[in-house]
C-alpha cells in the first residue's frame, strides 16, 4: 500500500470536501481516502502509485490537486517496515484522534437521547413509550444535524447508501423524511407505518454501512451530517440494528 497527501484547491464548503472524498475514493486502486476541508489536503491509500493527472482528471473543473507541499525538515520520508515510503507529517495527522475521541459526540448524543427518553416516562414506567420517546427523538436530533449541510450530506450518504446511490433525490429528502417519522413517533401518530418504514430505511442502510465497514474503507459516516467528522465505524452499525430491533419489537407487540 502507498499512502500519499495531496494539496485540493477549491473546497469551500463541506458539500465539496465530501464530493471530493467520493470521487476520489471510486478510482480503482484507492483503498482509502481522508480528505480535510480546513487544511485543503486528501490522504490517499493506494494499491498501487495513480499519477496526479488521473486523479485531476477525476475532479470537477473547480478543483486543483497538486501533491503535498511540506518544509524540508518534515518532507522527508520515512520507509515504513513494510517497505512504502509514508509522508511523517500526514500519517502523523491520520493517527491523531483515536476512534473513541472521533465518536464523543455521536455517544453523547445518544446519551442524552436515553436520559430524556427515560426521564419522560420514568412515572409509568412504560418501557413502551419510552421506546418510542426514544425513537422519535433519535429521528428529530439526527435529521437536525443533516439539515445543516443538505448537500454535503447527500453527498457523503450515497457513498455508503445503495439507494442514494441509485436515487440521488432520496439523499436529498432523507433528513425530511427523518423528520417527518420523528414527529410521527412522539405524537403517536400512525406508529405502525412509522415503524416498518424505519425497518425498511435503516435496513437499506444498514446494507451498504456493513459493505462498507467489510471493505474496510474509511470514509465519513452521515449520521450527523458533515457538521460532525464521525468515522464510518462499528458504531454506526450498531445504531442502526439497535433502531431496526426497537422497530421489530414494537411492531410485533402492535400487530
Amino acid at each position: 500500500m502507498i499512502k500519499q497527501a495531496y494539496t485540493v484547491k477549491g473546497m469551500t464548503c463541506n458539500g465539496c470536501r465530501a464530493e471530493v472524498e467520493k470521487e476520489l475514493g471510486d478510482i480503482d486502486g484507492v483503498a482509502n481516502v481522508i480528505v480535510s476541508l480546513e487544511d485543503e489536503e486528501a490522504i490517499l491509500t493506494m494499491v498501487d502509485h495513480i499519477s496526479i493527472k488521473t486523479l485531476q482528471d477525476t475532479l470537477p473543473e473547480k478543483y486543483s490537486l497538486s501533491s503535498k507541499k511540506v518544509s524540508k525538515a518534515i518532507s522527508e520520508k520515512q520507509e515504513s517496515s513494510s517497505g512504502v515510503f509514508v509522508n511523517s507529517e500526514s500519517a502523523a495527522q491520520v493517527v491523531e484522534e483515536s476512534k473513541l475521541q472521533q465518536l464523543k459526540p455521536l455517544l453523547l448524543i445518544l446519551f442524552y437521547i436515553t436520559v430524556a427518553s427515560v426521564l419522560l416516562n420514568y412515572k409509568e414506567a412504560s418501557w413502551q413509550s419510552g421506546m418510542l420517546d426514544f425513537m422519535g427523538l433519535f429521528y428529530i436530533v439526527f435529521s437536525f444535524f443533516k439539515m445543516l449541510d443538505l448537500k454535503g450530506f447527500s453527498t457523503s450518504f450515497s457513498m455508503y447508501d445503495p439507494l442514494s446511490r441509485t436515487i440521488p433525490a432520496y439523499g436529498k429528502v432523507y433528513p425530511f423524511i427523518e423528520t417527518v417519522l420523528g414527529f410521527m413517533f412522539l405524537m403517536r401518530f400512525q406508529v405502525e407505518i412509522a415503524l416498518i418504514a424505519t425497518i425498511v430505511i435503516l435496513g437499506v442502510t444498514t446494507v451498504g454501512v456493513t459493505k462498507t465497514l467489510l471493505s474496510k474503507k474509511e470514509i465519513q459516516c452521515a449520521c450527523l451530517g458533515t457538521a460532525l467528522k464521525l468515522p464510518m465505524t462499528e458504531a454506526t452499525f450498531i445504531e442502526n440494528a439497535i433502531m431496526i430491533i426497537m422497530a421489530i419489537i414494537m411492531l410485533i407487540r402492535l400487530v
